[in-house]
């Protein structure tokens, strides 16, 4: 018979406050967490500042209550972005670039900017080139807006605080009430567009990938120069891209559900 892990190890138990936090949607208290996991308000502090010190944990600014570390982030973003798990989802990414003939990439929110995991250029000599690892504001960007509109409104409004809100092109969205006006379009349709609101003459349009729970942890965007690429052809492509983004999703967790 096979020995059940030490459920009360030190290492079980700060993972499982890792795990509880991750899962929530917003900041928690160490009374929340002793409750969640039915664990005494001592043990909790005492991990909790260890995770603290390790940067896994940071204390949310203003409140007693806790959330991702910039350590713990990096480090999931790290572990989405491995070779080993973006093989297949970057050929899925090149075969949807060889069907568009227009550069795509995949990103997620890094506090209140987006990071490139994953991306592939086309070969059109007009375009602009990035590479995997590079980040670009949130606000003014498809994968950004997506992203951001599936953000509960407490930890989008956290965001949006962060962030400057810089004017890039006559296009960009400052103000917070129209932008969180587009979130909520954005929310309701399913995808997003970037109409020349970091760059004049490109677009791009974004899809979510989500993971085998459903939630959405990145985009897929296309981008391209207005002429070339119009937002009316992009968006009547949503469906192929909401396919490959499906695609993605599943590539990312494949054999996740044997675990």
């Amino acid at each position: 018979m096979t020995e059940k892990p030490e459920t009360n190890s030190a290492i079980q138990k700060a993972l499982s406050v890792l795990e509880l936090v991750t899962q929530e949607l917003r900041p928690l208290g160490i009374v929340d967490i002793s409750r969640d996991l039915d664990l005494p308000r001592q043990t909790v502090h005492r991990v909790i500042r260890q995770l603290e010190e390790l940067n896994l944990l940071r204390k949310d600014p203003g409140t007693e209550r806790y959330t991702a570390g910039g350590r713990l982030r990096a480090l999931a973003l790290n572990t989405i972005s491995s070779s080993q798990s973006t093989r297949a989802s970057h050929a899925i990414l090149q075969g949807l670039v060889d069907e568009e003939k227009e550069t795509c990439n995949v990103g997620m929110l890094d506090g209140h900017e987006i990071i490139y995991i994953d991306r592939v250029e086309c070969d059109w000599p007009l375009r602009v080139q990035l590479k995997a690892g590079s980040h670009v504001p949130a606000h003014c960007t498809a994968i950004g807006k997506l992203l951001l509109a599936y953000q509960p409104k407490d930890a989008r409004d956290r965001i949006l605080r962060a962030a400057p809100l810089r004017k890039f092109t006559k296009y960009t969205i400052t103000d917070p009430d129209q932008l969180e006006a587009g979130l909520e379009q954005i929310a309701a349709q399913g995808y997003s567009i970037n109409n020349q609101e970091d760059a004049i003459g490109l677009i791009a349009m974004a899809v979510p990938v989500r993971d085998p729970q459903g939630e959405v942890i990145a985009g897929l965007a296309v981008h391209a120069p207005e002429p070339r690429f119009p937002i009316s052809k992009a968006i009547e492509h949503v469906a192929t891209f909401q396919a490959a983004a499906d695609r993605i999703g599943q590539s990312i967790f494949e054999g996740d559900e044997k675990l």
